[in-house]
């Protein structure tokens, strides 16, 4: 999306809001904390709740349909449970005005603190400033908020992550023709995936071992985005490509059904990222190279454990900080894990994230890996 035409949308969005905005991020800095003051605006003071009080945290998600939002989800509705902690979980569909609205309820019926995902990381800066001017602290959940004074950004290492994809199909196909399928123009974290794909690639395409025949966003991550993208790249070079880097899960099976249409399938690396069950098992049939293991329990945990220090007006520890355009955000990062078919019982399985009985339920009993390979497994993520 042009500039341009997202500071129109922003306009649109505030005029119909009745609010005033404020609205490109990077991964630097070093370990801090998060929980003093805020950088300019008109920030609304808000008593502190005591250590016997109830918090009301919103969380303010872009959508459920992929497999891990909803595990997402699942995790902050246990903590804030555990934790006697209210929650109200809005989920805005990938409309931005949608998001704004929940919002805008959220602190209506006053919210102590709001967790959000955003749809699009700019038009979310509209969110920060709306809390902000209610004394409400704002976490950046999982998509950095960009040009906004954000409390507290916790996520994974996206740029590693970008940088782990592209490594491991680098190794197994150090010469040939690449595509890229990015993730989601309006989200940040697409960006920090495509700069760590390219750490690894540009030196590779420098050399000339490598070209990168096509390399595009897929709108809203969507699989049939991701479909159509490599149908036009194996129709542009003639079907003569050795690696897909594809940025998640759902615009790898999109990739792979591209890939069986001219029956490439399993004879060109994909890689992913999330482990959803559904990649896992085409990683078990040898259509899918690999994927991206993110432990989301520490992630979601460590959200509701800070919003409930913020609203009490306490010091979150963090072990990074990350540049959105306006400041360097306190960070809570966490380390990412490559995961493919020799290893995916000893990280994925081992830690409960999926089971290997319903990994292995479409798949030929002998191309299922041994449920006791975790204690033989030497569990450093594949190079």
């Amino acid at each position: 999306m042009g500039r341009g035409k997202i500071f129109m949308l922003v306009a649109l969005v505030l005029f119909a809001a009745g609010c005033t905005t404020g609205g490109t991020g990077e991964q630097a800095g070093n370990a801090g904390s998060a929980g003093g003051g805020r950088d300019g605006g008109a920030a609304t003071a808000r008593k502190k709740k005591g250590p016997n009080e109830q918090i009301f945290i919103g969380f303010l998600m872009d959508t459920l349909k992929e497999e891990r939002w909803q595990r997402d989800k699942e995790l902050v509705e246990r903590r804030a449970k555990e934790v006697g902690a209210r929650l109200s979980v809005q989920v805005a569909n990938g409309i931005d005005s949608e998001q704004i609205k929940q919002a805008e309820n959220l602190l209506s019926q006053k919210v102590d603190v709001l967790i959000v995902a955003p749809h699009n990381g700019e038009i979310a800066a509209t969110i920060v400033e709306m809390a902000h001017r209610e004394g409400v602290p704002v976490i950046s959940y999982d998509r950095l908020i960009k040009n906004a004074d954000v409390d507290l950004y916790v996520s994974h290492q996206v740029v590693k992550i970008g940088e782990l994809q592209a490594a491991y199909l680098l190794k197994r196909a150090p010469k040939g023709n690449y595509v890229i399928v990015q993730g989601s123009a309006t989200d940040n974290n697409a960006r920090l995936l495509h700069e760590g794909q390219m750490n690894v690639l540009q030196p590779a395409v420098d050399r000339g071992d490598i070209k990168i025949v096509v390399d595009q966003a897929a709108r809203e991550w969507l699989q049939s985005e991701a479909l159509n993208i490599v149908e036009n790249a194996l129709t542009q070079v003639n079907n003569n490509v050795v690696a897909v880097v594809a940025s998640n899960d759902g615009t790898a099976r999109g990739a792979i059904q591209a890939l069986d249409g001219q029956k490439l399938a399993g004879k060109v690396f994909v890689s992913g990222q999330d482990a959803d069950l559904a990649s896992l098992q085409l990683i078990v049939e040898g259509k899918q190279t690999m994927t991206i293991y993110k432990p989301l329990q520490p992630l979601a945990y460590g959200a509701v454990d800070s919003a409930l220090k913020l609203a009490r007006g306490e010091t979150v520890q963090t072990n990074d900080t990350v540049d959105n355009g306006k400041k360097k955000v306190p960070s809570m990062l966490y380390e990412p894990q490559s995961v493919d078919k020799n290893n995916l019982v000893a990280t994925v399985v081992k830690d409960g994230y999926q089971t290997l009985e319903k990994i292995c339920e479409k798949v030929p009993a002998g191309q299922c890996p041994k449920a006791d390979a975790a204690a033989a497994a030497i569990t450093t993520a594949p190079q």
